[in-house]
């Protein structure tokens, strides 16, 4: 098992599943998370500190990182673009992807949605970059950032919703700025992502869930493996 999530930013995924990705890295599953910009337009920070601050938060949860140093605020869905997601699927070869929810107030969210997409639909033609084999993932999600909307499937995260908390802390540039400029990320922010989750495990009957949206049909081969 191995898993990739991609995010437009560096700590998004952090906010969509760092939980999750606590769970993975304790049974010892490889998680790869791919940012697609360096944040360089971020209204707080630099790309250095916010370089820094992802480098802290793979060490809370595990995780090796990949930056794809696309243009902040330019991600657009160009060929170029559309041949390195393809590529890195093709060589990282996941067996579950996850990436962004496409209904968030950031346009880069949707748009890194709108093109990991595409890229998956790519990958799997064998006449595309030929040079490298075609590969699909054998699951596929998308987790939110900043959207509110009823998950497909929620995962129970009690466990780890401390070590998530810890990974986004790392993230103080954009939190919980000393000098900087009001935000919609600064306004309790962290606070907020774990009062969702909080009530994504009230759905199941829980302390704290994630919550996915499926991209596919979940593949059940016999009715008693229903949950």
């Amino acid at each position: 098992m191995k898993v990739v999530a991609i995010g437009a930013h560096p700590d998004d995924i952090e906010i969509g599943i760092a939980g999750m990705t606590a769970q993975w890295t304790k049974e010892k599953t490889e998680v790869v998370y791919v940012d697609l910009t360096r944040a360089e337009l971020s209204s707080n920070g630099d790309v250095e500190t916010r370089r820094q601050e992802a480098s802290a938060a793979d060490d809370v949860l595990g995780v090796r990182r990949i930056n794809l140093g696309f243009k902040d605020r330019g991600i657009d869905g160009g060929e170029e673009q559309l041949e390195a997601i393809v590529s890195l699927i093709r060589r990282e070869r996941p067996t579950h992807l996850l990436y962004p929810y496409e209904v968030d107030r950031h346009p880069d969210h949707a748009a890194c949605a709108y093109l990991v997409t595409e890229a998956l639909f790519n990958a799997g033609i064998r006449k595309y970059l030929p040079e490298l084999e075609a590969y699909r993932p054998e699951s596929v999600y998308q987790y939110m950032i900043n959207a509110h909307v009823e998950p497909d499937v929620c995962v129970d995260i009690s466990d780890t919703i401390e070590v998530k908390t810890r990974a986004l802390q790392c993230y103080a540039s954009q939190f919980t700025p000393v000098d900087g400029v009001k935000t919609p990320l600064t306004d309790a922010y962290v606070e907020r992502v774990i009062a969702r989750e909080r009530h994504f495990g009230s759905l199941i009957g829980v302390a704290y869930a994630e919550g996915l949206k499926r991209v596919r049909p979940y593949v059940v081969k016999q009715a008693g493996e229903l949950a």
